[in-house]
């Protein structure tokens, strides 16, 4: 499902939106497929599973054998008046009920730990598969959409698992065995006694699809929900700062109130089961109780006899309408599972191709006829060929929109060419590991991301080199590149503290945090897309100083708007309108940007 082929020149633009996959007909899951698909992430809890199922079936047991013992007691001991008999019974009938409770406890406690531990995994699972899929795949869902599946739809499961599934499965095989013995006993009156659950799983049958869908539903506005409120708190200085709090207030009043009138229909969905089951048991009872008389009357039947058979038409009906409340908790339980297991199926469209081939050409990157569009958008470049030498100063200039953060990020391999080949240190860039191509590209972005911690942390991610380093060693570091006047920056140098929400530092501070954290890594092929956009002029001099000296055989590639940021470029390209063009001389540049933004 979703799976990328990747050939040697042309790509297939994946479709990651999760609300509207590529193809609808793979969500339609059986249930069965569904739960078997669920019990196979938790193959380490097999024994567990088994001890757990095994008190399961014998709690049931001991609750079948009740009735009989009971009916068993009024025949031959209190119609007979051998009370002695009756306090023998009465004796083994306590010790039953003392033992079904024990092995009741037992599997409850195991369950519970269980569906922690199936818990622990599913999210792992989760998460881990978010850390395999590509940028395309963030760009096409919500990241609120995405927290709601990791949180409420695991929560789900493991609800359903952890508590419902066993009550699921001993009143199955309590109600089953029930029904066995009801016809055992009696078979015309068995089979009366059982003519309304028929017509209750008939009933069941053509309404689960139903049920399912509206929780489903339910399960995608809560999502739809939470990324309303992750979008409106992440941008709340800018709603504060153009007084729209209003339109805050419209849009998360359309999402709650969604939200609303779906979980309002998945309620009365999930409860229409409660109120026919309870009809059928009475109905179920009253049909027994009839024909019981009769036959009592008729000297076919004992009044014992009749007692064990009302008591298992209760064993029959009574699990029936526990199931009609769980089984609405598992189509909860399956539609939150379908929206987990349609993005555990994703696989990223980046895949690692062999290429045995190395051309050993003076370009360090080689752009050959590279066309790319976003998926459902129009193309951004087409047969786009250039090529970058190592050593070498090269800046990409253009009108917004032109696809130079796009050209950049095809470099990065952020994104996948449509079309066409790109040759990184002669091989095509899909045959380098991430490991490796991250190892060779250092890619600093305008809107540099930083995560809680101090400077240190942020400045050693993605850098194992240096997670050994004590603070001396690493500021030593810093010196070695050039980068000591960036960290005299922060009043606590190394231990400055950093919080996403970037209280405390500047977004320039974050910038140079960004810059020290690329050029560390020493990269052979070093992007700065509007690196210095957030940066003053002194500072942006002090970065340009940096950059010279890093190894004279690194490739610097520079996207900016500020034209004395690409005034000493060894080369400029300009790109728009899909292509990428040499610019000439810097004047040229300037004079094709001017003429761009013109057109635009």
């Amino acid at each position: 499902m979703f799976r990328f082929t990747a050939h040697k020149e042309a790509h297939t633009i994946m479709n990651y939106n999760l609300n509207q996959p590529s193809d609808k007909s793979e969500q339609k899951i059986s249930n069965l497929a569904s739960l078997r698909k669920l019990i196979s992430l938790i193959g380490e809890e097999r024994r567990n599973l088994v001890i757990a199922f095994a008190a399961i079936f014998l709690n049931a047991g001991l609750s079948l054998l009740g009735p009989y013992l009971i009916g068993y007691t009024i025949d031959k001991y209190i119609q007979t008046k051998l009370y002695n008999g009756v306090l023998v019974f009465a004796g083994i009938l306590l010790t039953l009920y003392i033992v079904a409770f024990i092995v009741n406890y037992i599997q409850m406690r195991m369950m519970g730990g269980i569906g922690q531990r199936m818990l622990y995994s599913l999210r792992n699972a989760v998460f881990n598969k978010l850390q395999e899929l590509p940028v395309d795949f963030f760009n096409q869902n919500k990241a609120g959409d995405l927290i709601s599946r990791i949180n409420n739809d695991t929560d789900k499961v493991n609800q359903f698992f952890s508590q419902s599934l066993m009550q699921f499965i001993g009143s199955l095989f309590t109600m089953t065995g029930a029904g066995i013995i009801l016809l055992f006993i009696n078979l015309p009156l068995g089979l009366a006694a059982l003519t309304p659950a028929l017509i209750v799983w008939i009933f069941t049958k053509f309404t689960s699809p139903w049920i399912k869908r509206k929780n489903a539903e339910s399960a995608k506005s809560v999502g739809n929900l939470s990324a309303e409120i992750q979008e409106s708190l992440a941008n709340f200085k800018v709603i504060i700062a153009f007084n729209r709090r209003d339109y805050f207030r419209r849009r998360f009043e359309d999402a709650n109130k969604n939200n609303y009138t779906k979980s309002v229909q998945a309620g009365i969905a999930n409860n229409v089961y409660s109120p026919v089951y309870t009809l059928a048991a009475n109905i179920g009872q009253l049909i027994v109780l009839s024909l019981g008389i009769y036959l009592i009357i008729k000297g076919h039947f004992s009044i014992g006899l009749l007692i064990s058979f009302i008591a298992y038409v209760s064993n029959f009906y009574n699990p029936l309408r526990q199931m009609a409340a769980l089984w609405a908790n598992f189509q909860v339980a399956m539609a939150g599972w379908d929206r987990i297991s349609l993005l555990l199926s994703l696989e990223s469209n980046l895949n690692i191709i062999e290429d045995s081939n190395s051309e050993d050409a003076a370009s360090y990157l080689h752009f050959r006829n590279v066309s790319f569009k976003y998926p459902n958008g129009k193309e951004v470049l087409h047969k786009v060929s250039f090529d970058l030498e190592r050593g070498k100063t090269y800046a990409f200039v253009g009108p917004t929109g032109g696809g130079k953060t796009t050209t950049a990020s095809l470099i990065a391999r952020l994104y996948d060419t449509t079309k066409g080949t790109i040759l990184l240190d002669g091989k095509d860039i899909r045959s380098y590991s991430p490991e490796e191509r991250t190892g060779k590209i250092g890619f600093i972005l305008q809107e540099p991301f930083l995560f809680s911690g101090t400077v240190r942390d942020n400045i050693l991610y993605g850098n194992s080199g240096y997670k050994n380093y004590s603070n001396g060693q690493l500021t030593e570091a810093i010196s070695d590149a050039g980068l000591e006047s960036l960290l005299e920056r922060f009043d606590q140098g190394l231990d400055t503290k950093v919080q996403t929400t970037g209280d405390g530092i500047s977004l320039g501070q974050k910038q140079l945090i960004a810059f020290m954290r690329a050029v560390l890594r020493k990269p052979e092929l070093l992007i700065l897309d509007e690196a210095t956009a957030n940066i003053d002029t002194v500072t942006e001099q002090l970065l340009d100083s940096i950059l010279k000296k890093l190894p004279e055989s690194t490739t610097r590639v520079i996207i900016a708007h500020r034209l004395n940021t690409i005034e000493n470029a060894d080369e400029i390209f300009f790109v728009n309108t899909g292509k990428v063009i040499p610019a000439g001389s810097f004047d040229d540049a300037i004079n094709l940007l001017l003429h761009g933004k013109n057109e635009n």
